[in-house]
Order: structure tokens, then sequence, then C-alpha cells
């Protein structure tokens, strides 16, 4: 298995404030999206995180050794759409609950 950390990169600042109506729609698929991949066990935990200097995404994803991290990322609906792309940052292990 592989661990990451998914910091998802908004295209500005004021994002969550500031949604045009297309990236209001792109981000309830975004939302879908990450709930699917909870659901296949994929992702272990997903999140907005609110920073006073640009609030961005977090998802914990595992997954197995012959994935792409990159590959799932960019199936997004919000990147695919072009609004904001993701950071990788490999994790040695992670331990949950249970």
């Amino acid at each position: 298995m592989k661990y990451y950390l998914c910091k998802y990169i908004p295209p500005r600042a004021d994002f969550l404030t500031s949604m045009t109506a297309d990236e209001r729609q792109w981000m309830s698929q975004h939302g879908t999206y990450l709930n699917e991949l909870l659901e296949q066990g994929l992702i272990v935990a997903h999140g907005p995180v609110i920073d006073p200097a640009g609030s961005y995404g977090v998802s914990l994803y595992q997954i197995e050794d012959d994935q792409d991290i990159a590959a799932i990322t960019s199936q997004d609906p919000i990147v695919k759409n072009g609004s904001g792309y993701y950071e990788h940052y490999a994790m040695l292990h992670l331990k949950t609950r249970g």
C-alpha cells in the first residue's frame, strides 16, 4: 500500500466565497467524487481547511502499490474543469482507527 496527503489548491485565495455558478457545480461534483473514493476505501478522510491566507482541501489516500495518485486526483471533476490542482505528499505510513 501507498499513502498520500493530497492538498487541493483552489484557483484563488477567496475561492470558497467567490465561486461562479459553474465552480459551485464543479465543487458539488468534487464532493461526490471524493465521497465515492471514500466509500471505495481509497480515501481515508477528506475535508476543507479554513486558512486566513486562503482555504484549501485535504484528503488522505490509501492506494494499492500499482495505482498512481496523480491519475486518481486528475479525475476529480473540479480539476478536470481547470479550477485548481492537487499537490501530492507521500507518507511513510498511515495509522487509522479500527
